[in-house]
Formats: C-alpha cells, sequence, structure tokens
C-alpha cells in the first residue's frame, strides 16, 4: 500500500526531448525546498485535454518513492501533484 500524499508544488525540471514513443520526458526535478529528484523510471505518461490546452501527466520514481509530475503546454510550467511512498509487502 502506498501512502499518497497530493500537492501543488510548482518545480524546476530537467527534461530529456527525442523521438519515437516517449519524445519528451523529465529526468530531474527540484522541489521548493530545494531537493533534488533523480528519475530512475518512466511510468506512465498521458495527455489529458483541459479545455483549450493540454496537461501533459508523467507517473515517475527515484526507487524510493513515486512522484505524479505535470507539464502544462500552454504555460510551460511544471507541478508536482502527487508523492508517495513504497512500502514493502510483510
Amino acid at each position: 500500500m502506498n501512502d499518497e500524499t497530493f500537492l501543488q508544488e510548482r518545480v524546476e525540471v530537467i527534461a530529456r526531448f527525442g523521438q519515437g514513443h516517449q519524445p519528451c520526458y523529465p529526468v530531474r526535478f527540484r522541489r521548493a525546498s530545494g531537493r533534488e529528484i533523480e528519475v530512475s523510471e518512466l511510468g506512465l505518461r498521458h495527455p489529458l485535454p483541459t479545455g483549450n490546452k493540454t496537461i501533459h501527466i508523467f507517473d515517475v520514481t527515484d526507487g524510493g518513492a513515486d512522484y505524479r509530475l505535470e507539464f502544462d503546454s500552454e504555460r510551460l510550467i511544471w507541478h508536482l501533484t502527487m508523492e508517495a511512498d513504497h512500502y514493502e509487502a510483510a
């Protein structure tokens, strides 16, 4: 079971841009506290149409916690909207 925390925290993101099935994905982000998170794996990615704009949602992990990052393609800003700790099943 994951302990999820829902946020609306603006973050700085370093992303890779390329070709193929993953043309853009986050590789590292910095939280408002200054803590940097290195993305070790990309989970699901999907666009979410919201009115006239699209929000791109990325589920990522650093191996210790899961995160949801959202990229507003109109305003060109990133938000961290969810953090969940990993728990081992006993």
